[in-house]
C-alpha cells in the first residue's frame, strides 16, 4: 500500500461482534466504611484490600442494548488487573454514531451489600467517525453508576479545560501503540524513561487522588469507519468552527479514473502509430525527456512522463538508455499494445549489461522482455559475469517457470568455467532452505547436476563431467565435517587454549583424514585451488561466542590457504557487501584507480554456516594497545628514515588510498557499526572493514557520522592540515565520481536482491526501492 493511499473498513460490513480488554485499575481506591452517625456510606481516601468486578452494558442512542457482562473477581484494590477479554452479542454493524460502552466498578467485600466504586461512559466513534482503538484511560466517577444517555454524565474522558502534561503525553503513547508515529527503537526508550520520570514528579507534585480504569478496543487490520447498512455515502464529518482541518475519506480512491483512461487509450491507439512515427520532440519535450533518462532504476514515472515516451518512442529507438524507461510506460495488459512494444524492443539499439540487470527486476513480468535481457548478458565475459551471479540467482525468484531463459543460460555458462560452476551451486543450494522457492531452486540444481554429468573429458587430460560434479560435492562434505567439529568444539568445557588442543587433537586423531584428503578438494572459497588437507599444527579458534575456526589448508601446489570457518553465524549479508566492494574495486581499476581494497573471499555454505578469507592483519585496537599509534606500527615494518614520518613512501600511499577506498565504499553502503575492532591493517599498510552486520543506513549508535573516518587515521595522516590528508580528500572525490557513473549497476544490483534473506535488505520495505 502506498503512502497516499487509506484502506478501511465499513461497520456496516462487518459480521464480527464487539470485542474489548478490560485491563486493570489506575490510582488510588477508595474505601467504603459505615458510618455510625448517618447510616450511609461514605468514601475514605486510603488503601485498602477488594474485592472487585467491573460491570460492562452497551448503549446505543442512549437505550442499554443487550444484557450486561461482568468480569472475573479480582481481589488486589488499587493494583488491580482483570486484563480479561470481553466479547458482547451485538454485531460491529448494529452499532449507530452515537454507540456507548458504560463500566461500573463494583466491590464485594462489604458483605451483602455490594459497594460501587464508580463509572465512566465513552463513546464508541470518535469526531471523524472512526472507531476508536488502542488503549483507553477512563476516569472512574466516585460512587456514580455508569450513565448510558446521551450525552452522558458520567464521560470517562478528562474535559479539555482539566488535561495536563499527563493527559498529552498517554495520547501520544496510545499514539505509538497504534503504530502512527514511527518507531526509534533507541530513541524510543529514552523517551519513554523520561515519561516516567515526568509521570512521578506530576504524581508528586499534584497527588493523585482520580480512579483509572484502563480499557483496550481491539484493532482491525485497517481503520473502521462507520456507515449505517444500507447507506451509500460515508456520514460527513461535522463542520467545525476552528480552523482544524478535516479529513474526508473518498472510497474511490486508488481506482482508475475513467475519463482519464479513456484519453490515455485514444492516445495510444494503434491508428495514431502511424502519426507518431514521424513525430519529433520540441526543445522543452527533449529536455523533460532527457531528464526522465536520467531517472535512477527505481524511480517510478508519472502518468505524463509515461505517456510523454510512448509518444516519442519511435524517436527514441537509437537512444538505448531509453529502452527500460519505455518499456516501463507500456501497458502490458493491453495484448496490442505489448505486441507493438516488443516489436519496437527488437529493433532498438542495443542496451547495456547494466540496463539488462534492470529488466530483470521484478518490475517487468513479460518473459519476451526477460528473455532479451538474457541475450544481452550472453555479451559479458565470465569475470564481470561473476560480479553478477549472486544477483543473478536471486532473479530467478521473478521469474515465472522453473526452467526459464535465465537458469538455462546460468547453467549452460557454467559448464565452461568450473568457478561459475562452483559458486553457482553453492548459491542455488542456500536458497533450497527457503520454503517459497524451494522447488525453482531444485529445479535449478538439478539442471546443473544433469549437464555437468553429461560433460566429457578434455583433450588436454581434464576432468570428465562425473568426477567434476563430485569434486563439488566434496565440498559439501567438507563444511558438513567442519560444522560437526565446530558443535564438538563447543561441548568441550574450558577456555579457548583447551579448545585449540582439542581440535588438533581432532585433526590429528579421529579426524585424520582431514588432514590428509584421498583426493585433493577444490576450495569452496576459490575453486580454482586445489586443497589436499588442513594442517592441524596451524589450526587454531578465535575467541568467541560461537568458537569460529581458523583454519590452515595444505594446496596442491605446496603452498597454503588459510579460511575462517563459521557456524550458527549468517553470512550472507556480509557476503552481499565484499561482493559490492570487489565489484566497485572492478570498477575504479577500470579507471586506472588503485585503492589497495581487500576484497576478502566470502562464502555462505548455509543460512547459519559459511566461509571467509583470512587475510593476515591487526585490529586498530590491538595496533593501538601495542605500538600506540598506527605510524609506530608502520615504521616497524617499513622503516625509511628520509620517508615521510619515518615511514615508506609507498606504505603511506598504500594506508592513505585504502583508507580513501573504504570511507567512499561505506559512505555509499550505509555501513554502521563501526569501530577500532572491525578495522583491520595489514603489515604493508592496507587498512579494510570486516563484519558488515548493519548496512543501508542501519547504525546501533546513536546519530552515526555518514563517512567512517576516525580520528586515528587522520592522525596518521599527519592531521586534517596535512597534505597527505589533502591527498586522501582528492582520492575521496575521484572515487566517488568514478562510483557515481555506475549508480544505476549497483541500484540494480541491490533491487534484485530485494526478495533475498538478508537481513537488513528484507527488514525494510523502503530499502526495497532504494
Amino acid at each position: 500500500m502506498s503512502g497516499k493511499e487509506f484502506r478501511f473498513f465499513l461497520t456496516c460490513d462487518i459480521n464480527l461482534p464487539v470485542t474489548f480488554r478490560v485491563e486493570r485499575l489506575q490510582g488510588p481506591l477508595p474505601s467504603l466504611s459505615k458510618s455510625p452517625n448517618s447510616g450511609i456510606d461514605s468514601i475514605i481516601t486510603e488503601e485498602r484490600r477488594a474485592e472487585l468486578y467491573v460491570e460492562c452494558a452497551l448503549y446505543i442512542d442512549g437505550a442499554p442494548f443487550g444484557l450486561p457482562v461482568r468480569t472475573r473477581l479480582e481481589a488486589g484494590g488499587a493494583a488491580c488487573c482483570w486484563n480479561e477479554l470481553i466479547t458482547l452479542s451485538t454485531k460491529y454493524r448494529d452499532l449507530t454514531a452515537h454507540s456507548q460502552l458504560a463500566f461500573t466498578v463494583w466491590d464485594v467485600s462489604c458483605g451483602k451489600d455490594e459497594g460501587l466504586i464508580g463509572g465512566a461512559t465513552v463513546l464508541l466513534f470518535n469526531n471523524n467517525m472512526q472507531l476508536k482503538t488502542g488503549k483507553q484511560k477512563l476516569r472512574l466517577w466516585p460512587g456514580k453508576e455508569a450513565d448510558g444517555s446521551f450525552p452522558t454524565v458520567t464521560p470517562g474522558k478528562v474535559p479539555k479545560h482539566e488535561r495536563g502534561e499527563l493527559e498529552r503525553l498517554e495520547k501520544l503513547v496510545n499514539k505509538y501503540a497504534r503504530g502512527q508515529i514511527q518507531c526509534v527503537d533507541w530513541l524510543d526508550h529514552l523517551t519513554f524513561k523520561a515519561i516516567e520520570k515526568i509521570k512521578q514528579n506530576e504524581n508528586c507534585k499534584n497527588g493523585s487522588s482520580s480512579l483509572y480504569l484502563v480499557v483496550d478496543f481491539c484493532s482491525l487490520e485497517h481503520q473502521v469507519i462507520f456507515q449505517e447498512s444500507g447507506a451509500n455515502f460515508l456520514l460527513p464529518s461535522p463542520i467545525a468552527s476552528t480552523n482544524e482541518l478535516v479529513t474526508v475519506w473518498d472510497p474511490e480512491i486508488g481506482k482508475t479514473n475513467p475519463s482519464e483512461h479513456k484519453q490515455l487509450k485514444l492516445a495510444r491507439s494503434l491508428s495514431r502509430g502511424i502519426i507518431d512515427r514521424d513525430l519529433k520532440p520540441s526543445s522543452n519535450e527533449r529536455k523533460s525527456i532527457q531528464r526522465i533518462l536520467k531517472y535512477p532504476p527505481t524511480r517510478i514515472l508519472s502518468g505524463d512522463e509515461r505517456q510523454l515516451l510512448w509518444k516519442f518512442r519511435f524517436s527514441l529507438m537509437s537512444e538505448k538508455r531509453a529502452l527500460t524507461k519505455f518499456l516501463r510506460c507500456v501497458e502490458w495488459s493491453d495484448v496490442q499494445e505489448a505486441k507493438q512494444a516488443l516489436e519496437l524492443m527488437k529493433r532498438w539499439e542495443m542496451i547495456d549489461v547494466c540496463d539488462a540487470l534492470e529488466l530483470l527486476s521484478p518490475v517487468f513480468e513479460s518473459e519476451e522482455v526477460r528473455a532479451y535481457a538474457v541475450s544481452v548478458l550472453e555479451r559479458a565475459d565470465d569475470e564481470e559475469l561473476q560480479c553478477y551471479l549472486l544477483q543473478l540467482v536471486q532473479a530467478l525468484k521473478f521469474e515465472r517457470s522453473d526452467k526459464s531463459c535465465l537458469s538455462q543460460f546460468l547453467v549452460k555458462r557454467a559448464l565452461n568455467n568450473i568457478e561459475l560452476a562452483s559458486f553457482l551451486r553453492w548459491y542455488v543450494a542456500v536458497e533450497l532452505y527457503d520454503p517459497a522457492y524451494a522447488k525453482r531452486f531444485y529445479s535449478t540444481y538439478e539442471m546443473l547436476e544433469e549437464n555437468i554429468v553429461k560433460l566429457a573429458a578434455g583433450p588436454s587430460g581434464e576432468e570428465d563431467g562425473f568426477k567434476l560434479w563430485q569434486s563439488l560435492l566434496r565440498q559439501t562434505e567438507l563444511t558438513e565435517q567442519l560444522c560437526s567439529i565446530t558443535k564438538d568444539i563447543g561441548n568441550v568445557r574450558g577456555n579457548t587454549q583447551k579448545k585449540i588442543e582439542k581440535l588438533r587433537q581432532f585433526l590429528s586423531g579421529s579426524l585424520s583424514e582431514l588432514a590428509y584428503f584421498e583426493e585433493p578438494i577444490r576450495s569452496p572459497l576459490a575453486p580454482g585451488v586445489l586443497i589436499t588437507g588442513i594442517v592441524p599444527s596451524e589450526s587454531t579458534i578465535f575467541k568467541s561466542a560461537l568458537h569460529p575456526l581458523r583454519l590452515t589448508f595444505q594446496t596442491q601446489s605446496g603452498g597454503t590457504w588459510k579460511v575462517i570457518f563459521k557456524k550458527g553465524d549468517d553470512l550472507r549479508q556480509d557476503q552481499l557487501v565484499v561482493q559490492m566492494v570487489s565489484l566497485m574495486d572492478r570498477l575504479l581499476k577500470l579507471e586506472n584507480l588503485d585503492l589497495h581494497l581487500t576484497p576478502y573471499k566470502v562464502l555462505a555454505t548455509g543460512q547459519d554456516e559459511g566461509m571467509l578469507e583470512f587475510i593476515p592483519s591487526r585490529s586498530l585496537t590491538q595496533i593501538l594497545q601495542e605500538h600506540r599509534s598506527i605510524i609506530n606500527y608502520l615504521q616497524k615494518f617499513h622503516p625509511d628514515e628520509h620517508g615521510p614520518f619515518g615511514i615508506t613512501a609507498s606504505c603511506l600511499d598504500t594506508f592513505i588510498k585504502s583508507c580513501a577506498g573504504y570511507s567512499v565504499i561505506t559512505y555509499i553502503l550505509g555501513v554502521g557499526d563501526r569501530h577500532l575492532d572491525n578495522l583491520l591493517l595489514t603489515d604493508n599498510g592496507c587498512l579494510f572493514h570486516v563484519d558488515f552486520g548493519f548496512i543501508l543506513g542501519r547504525d546501533p549508535k546513536h546519530f552515526p557520522p555518514p563517512m567512517k573516518l576516525c580520528k586515528e587515521m587522520v592522525e596518521a595522516m599527519g592531521g586534517a592540515e596535512s597534505p597527505y590528508y589533502t591527498r586522501f580528500k582528492s582520492y575521496c572525490c575521484e572515487a566517488y565520481n568514478i562510483l557515481r557513473k555506475s549508480s544505476n549497476l549497483i541500484l540494480n544490483l541491490f533491487h534484485l536482491m530485494a526478495c533475498s534473506n538478508i537481513p537488513d535488505v528484507a527488514s525494510d520495505p523502503e530499502k526495497r526501492h532504494s
